[in-house]
């Protein structure tokens, strides 16, 4: 492997380790991501990692629970996804520790920058829970926030498509596939992969945005190598 990158952060939905019911955890797929990112470790690339929820709890939709109420559940449950990854990379020989943005001492490390640093450059895999640690922001926000915390260079954003359409392919067969967006048009054409918040903050540092499906084996390695697959977002001309 010859990887482009050294430093990217790679962000993970919850609905990507769901069993075929959407929630819980399938063995299978949460092995298949741990046996790619130990080839990116493996392959000297430093890696951190922001978890979802969704295959546990999806806060902002919750029938009767307050938001703020409801993120803070979620981002509980971004903990117990992290853990979960972290001991299927332990099982591969890969030193991986656990930072939260909300304070769970005997599970997780509270997050800092220095301290997310300190492990990077210790060659150690940064699992980061507990979104920003604040209601009404996404996963999504985190995942741009802590890209620039962490000085990565390309924030991923792993999926179950295969990039950014100009409607739900799921729902439109004639949904069309973007190769390359600037973040101003992912903006403009209000296009739903992530948030405004995520897109504005990668826009206004100029940190690039790879969409591609995780579950494609051997992708992840792809977008390592610089191989275009997925949808890229970049600062325009």
């Amino acid at each position: 492997m010859r990887p482009v990158y050294k430093r990217v952060l790679l962000k993970i939905s919850g609905e990507a380790l769901a069993a075929k019911n959407g929630f819980g955890f399938d063995p299978a797929k949460v092995n298949q991501i741990a046996d790619e990112i130990k080839e990116i470790h493996d392959a000297g690339v430093e890696m951190g990692i922001v978890m979802g929820a969704g295959n546990i709890f999806r806060g902002g939709t919750a029938e009767g629970i307050d938001r703020a109420a409801g993120d803070m559940i979620g981002m509980l449950a971004t903990a117990i996804n992290s853990l979960v990854l972290r001991e299927y990379l332990e099982n591969r020989g890969i030193d991986s520790r656990v930072l939260s943005a909300i304070d769970i001492p005997k599970a997780a490390e509270f997050f800092s920058s220095r301290r997310a640093l300190h492990h990077l450059e210790k060659n150690r895999v940064v699992i980061i829970a507990g979104g920003t640690g604040n209601p009404y922001f996404t996963t999504d926000s985190a995942a741009a926030l802590r890209c620039l915390e962490i000085r990565a260079e390309v924030l991923l954003k792993a999926t179950k498509v295969d990039g950014i359409y100009d409607s739900d392919p799921v729902k439109n067969p004639a949904a069309k596939r973007f190769d390359s967006l600037t973040h101003s048009q992912a903006l403009e054409k209000n296009l739903k992969i992530m948030d405004a918040t995520a897109f504005s903050l990668c826009m206004e540092h100029a940190v690039p945005i790879i969409v591609f499906k995780l579950l494609e084996p051997g992708n992840l390695q792809k977008v390592i190598e610089g191989i275009p697959i997925g949808t890229i977002v970049k600062k325009g001309a």
